[in-house]
């Protein structure tokens, strides 16, 4: 043999036995991982397994056989985990419970993306809920209490260490954890028997149900194995305050189906649709502006519901009860099944609505005394504020108001003072708009302004009047003998000179002319001025002799004083 041969030769040797060593070390046997084992000796303690591959034997504890120790036997194969393939003793680490911990995890791993039901049983309570243990106690999950059936359950001790089927609905894989529920299960169930029912019926089916639940918003009844809701605005045409009114567990219910989805195996029915919308055709039995007679359904805060027929209802707002109190109370006009007669206001067949007044039955008020304004009238007080006083007519009980400004031609706030409560006056009917009246006590009284109209007197005039009051910034003149027309005329306007506009040069009771310079008998707006009259009075006398006066050189007092002598020699 030649070197080159020897050469080949062991170079082919040595592929192969690489070849065989990799194959050897592939079928190994890899930790964490499951593997096959055959139970090659039962002992006291332990049982030794022969793991596949593995070459050599691992021993575990007769403990975590405890489930199937019955079942087990030399030759029987089982599954392991592998911890470790060789210890500091040169032994392999195996785990029979982690297997069955991992096994079981990796089945419901599955069973959740597939969305399957896995079995095991409920052992223990815990807090929020309890422990289920899937495949014969291999793995502990968590089922909430909201759970564990459809509806809340009083006891639960039948389903404790009972076989039962769940569905996992959340997984943790990082922690390991899940979660199951048994009510998923029975939904699930309990669907699949409503979508086979639902073949049976549909839309506008009329049907007779079975109430079993009732609550604010409507009425569950059962048909069959399907579950259908009945709205508190379908159970009637007219208008349900409670369901319980209506209905009682147990009751039968004939309804009409009105509407089914298929996608969550819903189904809505209605009572009222077994009969025809009384708005339909409401215009040929009742209309706007007649009078109808009804009988008091409900009475509210804010009104009543009166039955005029079946089915249909109306509310009389409590601004449509009574003529001279807008806010009253209804419970004060009306009790609950009285009758009485109403006008309807509108009816809106879309809404469903029908308004209607009690106080357009009666005699208007109102219509009474439009046409008593400037009419003398006895009221009486019912409230006094801070700038008026609110009475209502003895004869009709209309209320109005009399404001501080005309209680007396003094303008005076402190006039509201004078009066009480319940007092009873004689006073004027000024104004009527818009349903509110406006007194006037002032108005039986001769206004002292009408002086100016009786003596003709107009912007521009001087008039003669009388100190009434001397004041620091002025004083006070009566114009009229009877001193009621009193008018204050300010310091700068008491003379043309400032030295003799000092109002201490006055005396009380002293004549005093002044010229009118404003009069607004609608705001009783008046000014008087002394330096306005005083300066008319200097410039008609220019005009008289200030021709002569300038040729002769004389002066203006002069003037004045010559004029005033001629005047009081013919006075004389």
């Amino acid at each position: 043999m030649s070197s080159e041969q020897g050469i080949k030769d062991s170079s082919q040797l040595h592929k192969e036995f690489q070849s065989l060593l990799d194959k050897e070390f592939k079928e190994l046997p890899k930790e964490n991982q499951i593997n096959k084992a055959t139970v090659s000796e039962i002992t006291k303690n332990y049982v030794i397994l022969d793991i596949k591959n593995a070459k050599m034997e691992g021993m575990i504890p007769i403990e975590e056989f405890k489930d199937e120790l019955s079942k087990l036997k030399v030759g029987s194969t089982t599954e392991v985990f592998i911890d470790r393939l060789e210890s500091f003793k040169g032994e392999i680490i195996v785990s029979r419970d982690k297997a069955k911990r991992l096994g079981a995890w990796n089945r419901v791993v599955k069973a959740f993306e597939n969305q399957e039901e896995i079995t095991g049983e409920v052992r223990t309570r815990i807090k929020g809920g309890y422990i289920f243990y899937a495949f014969d106690g291999s793995l502990p999950c968590f089922l909430p209490s909201s759970q564990l059936d459809t509806r809340p359950l009083k006891k639960v001790d039948h389903l404790l260490n009972t076989k039962i089927k769940v569905l996992p609905v959340r997984l943790d894989k990082a922690r390991g954890n899940c979660s199951v529920s048994r009510r998923a299960v029975l939904e699930k169930s309990k669907n699949a028997e409503i979508s086979e029912a639902l073949k049976e019926i549909k839309e506008n089916d009329i049907v007779t149900s079975h109430v079993h639940a009732i609550n604010d918003w409507g009425v569950f009844c059962t048909y069959k194995s399907i579950q259908m809701l009945v709205h508190v605005s379908d159970l009637s045409h007219s208008r349900v305050k409670k369901p319980s009114d209506l209905v009682s567990i147990g009751d039968p219910l004939t309804v009409r189906i009105i509407k089914i989805d298929k996608e969550t195996n819903r189904v809505s029915a209605s009572v009222k649709a077994l009969t025809e919308d009384p708005f339909v055709n409401i215009e040929k039995k009742y209309k706007v502006g007649e009078i109808y007679e009804g009988s008091i359904s409900k009475i509210v805060d804010y009104g009543a519901f009166i039955s005029l027929g079946p089915h249909v209802e109306g509310l009389c707002h409590t601004s449509e009860m009574d003529w001279t109190n807008k806010n009253v109370k209804p419970g004060k006009i009306f009790s609950v099944s009285e009758k009485a007669k109403f006008k309807i206001v509108s009816i809106d067949k879309e809404t469903k609505r029908i308004s209607l007044s009690y106080k357009a039955t009666l005699e208007n008020p109102w219509e009474k005394i439009k046409n008593e304004i400037g009419k003398t009238v006895k009221i009486k007080i019912n409230n006094i504020t801070d700038k008026a006083i609110f009475a209502e007519l003895m004869d009709s009980g209309l209320t109005g108001m009399l404001h501080y400004k005309e209680i007396s031609y003094d303008e005076n706030i402190e006039d509201l003072k004078k009066f009480k409560k319940n007092e009873i006056l004689e006073a004027k009917i000024i104004e009527i708009k818009d349903d509110k009246i406006k007194f006037s006590k002032r108005a039986l009284n001769k206004d002292p302004l009408d002086w100016f109209k009786d003596n003709k007197k107009k912007v521009g005039d001087v008039i003669t009047t009388r100190i009434h009051e001397v004041l620091k910034t002025g004083v006070k003149v009566s114009i009229d003998k009877e001193k009621k027309l009193i008018v204050t005329i300010r310091k700068n306007e008491l003379a043309k000179d400032s030295a003799d506009a000092r109002p201490e040069v006055f005396s009380s009771g002293n004549a005093l002319d002044a010229k009118i310079t404003e009069l607004d008998l609608s705001q009783r707006k008046i000014k008087l001025s002394v330096k306005a009259a005083q300066i008319d009075e200097e410039k008609s006398l220019i005009e008289k002799f200030g021709e002569n006066a300038t040729k002769s050189g004389a002066t203006l007092k002069g003037i004045f004083e010559k004029a005033i002598g001629k005047k009081g020699k013919k006075e004389k």
